[in-house]
């Protein structure tokens, strides 16, 4: 291979990158034009996005894939996931997660999810008071169950941009600290 030619490897695509003084944006199609904008993005904040994935999209890929929703759900969680492994996002994890998986009867899944820990940026290890006050906030005015609550509680005490999630009943809930979206919706936003 030459030093004006690279090949990257996108979900087992090869994308052929043709390097001379500047990159084109034809080169490598819509790789590059997610790469230029969260570039141009991280640019303007001074630091990347920094998102939370709850429980259930951890799960995701690990459902019964018959639905075409679930399949797309699933593609577009691998492709979060694939971006904050090449750095384009920061995760943040935290102990509610831990507590969770650990209650997972399936030893594959919990061994899959719990190296996500490693790999986020972030990590809150205990409750303290203030996710506790915010997380009983949340359960009180909009109704929503402990777990969730206390994930919620931890994106927002994170500072997170974004919690990322496939809960129906989570979807549908505004809370004024921080977006709640799905996967699909996630990347057609910021993408």
């Amino acid at each position: 291979m030459s030093s004006v030619t690279k090949i990257i490897y996108l979900y087992g695509k090869k994308f052929l990158l043709k390097t001379k003084k500047s990159l084109r944006q034809k080169s490598l199609g819509f790789f590059h034009l997610t790469m230029r904008k969260n570039f141009y993005r991280m640019i303007l904040r001074g630091d990347l996005m920094k998102i939370y994935l709850d429980n259930c999209c951890y799960n995701r890929p690990f459902d019964d894939q018959k639905q075409i929703k679930i399949q797309l759900e699933t593609i577009a969680k691998l492709h979060i996931q694939n971006q904050i492994k090449i750095g384009i996002y920061n995760l943040v994890w935290s102990y509610i997660l831990d507590f969770e998986n650990k209650n997972n009867p399936y030893e594959d899944k919990k061994f899959q999810i719990a190296e996500w820990r490693f790999i986020a940026k972030e990590n809150i290890f205990e409750e303290n008071e203030e996710i506790i006050l915010t997380a009983e906030k949340l359960q009180a005015e909009k109704n929503i169950k402990t777990y969730d609550a206390l994930h919620i509680a931890c994106a927002i005490f994170a500072k997170c941009d974004y919690f990322i999630t496939v809960d129906k009943k989570l979807l549908n809930t505004q809370i004024e600290e921080i977006k709640i979206i799905s996967p699909i919706n996630f990347l057609q936003e910021v993408e």
